[in-house]
């Protein structure tokens, strides 16, 4: 029953606000003012795309040649964040943290954020059922879940979010300065990645990000402030 209380209920409630706010997103239509300043930053750096269908700018011999810096960028970080690495990258953590404190309830963290937040991702995701952006320059492929939330920032602000709670409660002097990075800085990275490379809305990556803190804040309440 602590459980169910403590977990379960307000896991029910947050897909419930997730799955109201997506409803009423979508009335405002599939294809939002909110991506305009995307399709103009796309563009800026040379991106383009062709009625409903995201291309490249440039053909396939010379994708690399001509990458824009942006795109440099954001491509190692959609790509650390995609559903494979993220898996390795908390099994890799729950291991260095019992490593480091010999807690199994410690140690257990990430991987607990991770399904947290992944349960009411798929959850409120398959009652939203957003499409992607359209008109925008794609690099990827996109999954076939919903674009709303956005499962890949909720994934990097709940694992990155314990991990800095982790720091703060067992590291000392300086490497508590990573704590900020680990909490807001790789996370928000992330997010911007996500929109840029047309896979979401920014208002996908912004309930994505209140997705991932929340599961952090709740794993902190029930695992880590015993």
């Amino acid at each position: 029953m602590p459980l169910v209380r403590s977990v379960v209920l307000p896991a029910l409630g947050a897909i419930a606000v997730l799955a109201a706010t997506g409803r009423a997103i979508r009335l405002l239509g599939d294809d939002p003012g909110e991506d305009r300043p995307v399709r103009a930053l796309q563009k800026a750096a040379g991106h383009h795309s062709e009625g409903g269908d995201a291309v490249a700018a440039t053909s396939p011999g010379d994708e690399t040649e001509h990458r824009d810096l942006i795109d440099r960028i954001t491509a190692p970080l959609s790509w650390y964040s995609g559903v494979a690495q993220t898996v390795a990258s908390g099994t890799i953590w729950c291991v260095v943290v019992f490593a480091a404190t010999r807690d199994p309830r410690f140690a257990v963290a990430p991987a607990a954020a991770i399904a947290l937040e992944t349960a009411c991702f798929l959850a409120s995701g398959a009652l939203v059922g957003r499409p992607r952006p359209v008109r925008v320059w794609r690099p990827e492929q996109p999954h076939a879940t919903s674009s709303f939330p956005s499962g890949h920032t909720a994934a990097a602000f709940a694992l990155h979010g314990t991990l800095a709670d982790l720091i703060d409660r067992h590291a000392a002097g300086g490497a508590r300065l990573f704590g900020p990075v680990l909490r807001y800085g790789i996370p928000g990275a992330i997010a911007f990645s996500r929109v840029y490379r047309g896979q979401h809305h920014i208002s996908d990556t912004v309930a994505g990000a209140a997705l991932g803190r929340w599961s952090a804040a709740v794993v902190r309440r029930q695992l880590l402030s015993r």
